[in-house]
C-alpha cells in the first residue's frame, strides 16, 4: 500500500485500484459506518461516485475501502491553469446544481443536523434561539446536499468525467444551505475572490437572490463552529453576529 494522504485522524493508502481510508481511535466506529453507508446511498444516483468496495479492520484500525479514480481535483487544475478559473468554476457550479437535484430519501435530514449542531454551539441562547427560528423558516426541501463540496472534493478522471469524493456529511434538504457552506468554506480557506465569483454564479444559474444565501450564511457558520478549530472562532462569530435579527 501506498500512503497517498494524511490529515488529522486519518490516512489515505492506494492499494492497486482500491482507495483506503483509515480511522485513528478518534473517530467513533458508528460514525466510520454512516459514511460508508452514506456513500453507498448516494452510488444509486445518476452521479459519478467511487463504489464502496468494502469496510475493514486493518493493522487495528477501521478502515473503508472504495475504487480508487485515477485523475486530478478540480482544485489541482485551478492551481495549474489559473486563466481557466472562471471556466473550471462553471463546471463545479454546474455539477452542484446537478447534484442537488438527485434524491435520496434514506439519507439523514440536513435541518435535524444544523438545530443538533446550532444547540451543541457555544454561542448564548438568544443567539441560539434566533439560529433555530431562522432555520426553521426555510423552505424544506429534499435535494442531495454533499456537506463539503468544494473543488477538492471533485476528481476529474482521464476521460474528463467528474467524480465527487467525501460524503461523509452526506444529508437531504435545501440546497441553498448546501451552496452557504460551500461559500463558507472557500472563506475560511482565504478565497475571498474565487467565494464571491462563486456566489453570484450559484445564485444566478439557479435565479436565486444573494440575500437568501446570505440569510442562511449565520446557520451555516454556527454549524461550523461545533468543530472547535482555534483559527476559525474569531471569522464564524463575526458571521453568525453580523445579522441584524428581526
Amino acid at each position: 500500500m501506498q500512503l497517498i494522504h494524511t490529515s488529522e485522524g486519518k490516512k489515505l493508502y492506494r492499494d492497486g485500484n482500491r482507495l483506503i481510508k483509515s480511522f485513528d481511535a478518534s473517530y467513533s466506529k458508528a460514525g466510520i459506518l454512516n459514511e460508508a453507508l452514506n456513500q453507498a446511498r448516494v452510488e444509486e444516483t445518476s452521479l459519478n461516485i467511487p463504489k464502496v468496495l468494502g469496510v475493514s479492520v486493518i493493522d487495528g484500525e477501521w478502515s473503508l475501502i472504495w475504487e480508487f479514480i485515477e485523475g486530478e481535483t478540480l482544485e489541482e487544475l485551478m492551481q495549474k491553469h489559473p486563466e481557466k478559473t472562471d471556466e473550471y468554476l462553471e463546471f463545479f457550479v454546474d455539477l452542484q446544481i446537478r447534484m442537488s437535484k438527485e434524491k435520496v430519501p434514506l439519507l439523514g435530514h440536513l435541518r435535524d443536523k444544523m438545530h443538533a449542531k446550532i444547540s451543541a454551539s457555544s454561542f448564548p441562547a438568544t443567539v441560539r434561539y434566533d439560529l433555530h427560528v431562522r432555520l426553521d423558516g426555510l423552505p424544506r426541501h429534499k435535494k442531495l446536499c454533499h456537506g463539503d463540496f468544494q473543488p477538492s472534493n471533485v476528481i476529474i478522471a482521464a476521460n474528463g468525467e467528474p467524480y465527487i469524493i467525501d460524503w461523509s456529511h452526506a444529508t437531504q434538504g435545501n440546497g441553498s444551505a448546501d451552496a452557504a457552506r460551500t461559500y463558507l468554506i472557500m472563506k475560511l480557506q482565504g478565497k475571498d475572490e474565487l467565494a464571491e465569483k462563486y456566489m453570484k454564479l450559484y445564485c444566478s444559474k439557479t435565479d436565486t437572490a444573494i440575500q437568501y444565501v446570505q440569510r442562511i450564511l449565520p446557520i451555516v457558520a454556527a454549524s461550523q463552529s461545533v468543530k472547535k478549530k482555534p483559527e476559525e472562532r474569531e471569522f464564524l462569530a463575526k458571521w453568525v453576529n453580523v445579522v441584524d435579527w428581526q
